[in-house]
């Protein structure tokens, strides 16, 4: 059995998928499985997952509900002690990030592994992402170090794609929620005894997902979970904590 279980989502992305896979067999590291659960693509997806092929733990290309249940089908057949998405377009930081996490992970057992996140754009085909800075310094989410399930009170703390959990702990994404990533990590923190932050940046995360897309249906999204966690009152008020934060940032630019 593994001790990371590497899962990546993809549909259409054939533009993307590549700079993912590459970033993962290229690891200096061997105790992980990867695998790849694409959406039915009707693009040259599976002629990429094809090449990479002899890298690939297990692939799997059917029509899905959508982004969420594609995760669940990956977190079904992940069988290593922790799992780990990056999805079509993300990419583990640079060449040491998996054998550094493998050694934390060796040293410690916690429950949950997190780190920064790089936000990078695209900039084309065989032309590599601009860095336009950590998650926790172009965003208002600050990074705590000591992290638990209540800092999420105001949004998502942690990038999803630099959020490793223990697969025992690890819950099944709601399907009919954008903001699904948040109520994963919020469960798999409650569920953790150890919560370990990570002090190297784990992923390079590629702006523009389902959830910028589709904004507005996001936000209300994100309104339902956390509701559902912490009471409908408090994130009433948690949320004009959050237009606030919002309007003074706008201000500053």
């Amino acid at each position: 059995m593994p001790t990371v279980s590497i899962i990546t989502i993809t549909y259409n992305a054939e533009r993307f998928l590549e700079r993912t896979i590459k970033s993962i067999v290229t690891q200096q590291a061997t105790d992980y499985e990867y695998i790849v659960v694409d959406g039915a693509s009707t693009d040259g997806t599976l002629a990429i997952i094809k090449r990479y092929e002899k890298h690939i733990t297990h692939w799997i290309s059917e029509a899905d509900s959508g982004l969420y249940d594609a995760m669940n089908k990956g977190l079904h057949r992940a069988t290593g002690d922790y799992v780990w998405f990056m999805n079509a377009g993300d990419e583990l930081f640079d060449s040491n990030t998996l054998p550094d996490l493998l050694q934390k992970i060796d040293a410690s057992h916690a429950d949950v592994y997190y780190s920064d996140a790089l936000f990078v754009r695209d900039n084309g085909p065989d032309r590599p992402a601009t860095p336009l800075g950590l998650r926790s310094q172009v965003t208002p989410h600050t990074l705590p170090h000591t992290l638990t399930w209540q800092d999420m009170k105001l949004g998502m703390k942690v990038c999803h794609q630099a959020f490793v959990a223990r697969r025992a702990i690890a819950p099944d994404y709601p399907t009919n929620n954008l903001s699904a990533d948040l109520d994963w990590e919020i469960r798999c923190l409650k569920a953790a005894q150890n919560i370990e932050f990570v002090p190297f940046v784990l992923c390079k995360y590629l702006m523009g997902g389902l959830s910028v897309q589709q904004h507005r249906r996001s936000l209300i999204d994100r309104f339902n979970i956390l509701g559902k966690h912490f009471g409908m009152l408090p994130t009433l008020l948690n949320h004009g904590q959050i237009v606030w934060r919002a309007l003074k940032r706008v201000q500053k630019q």
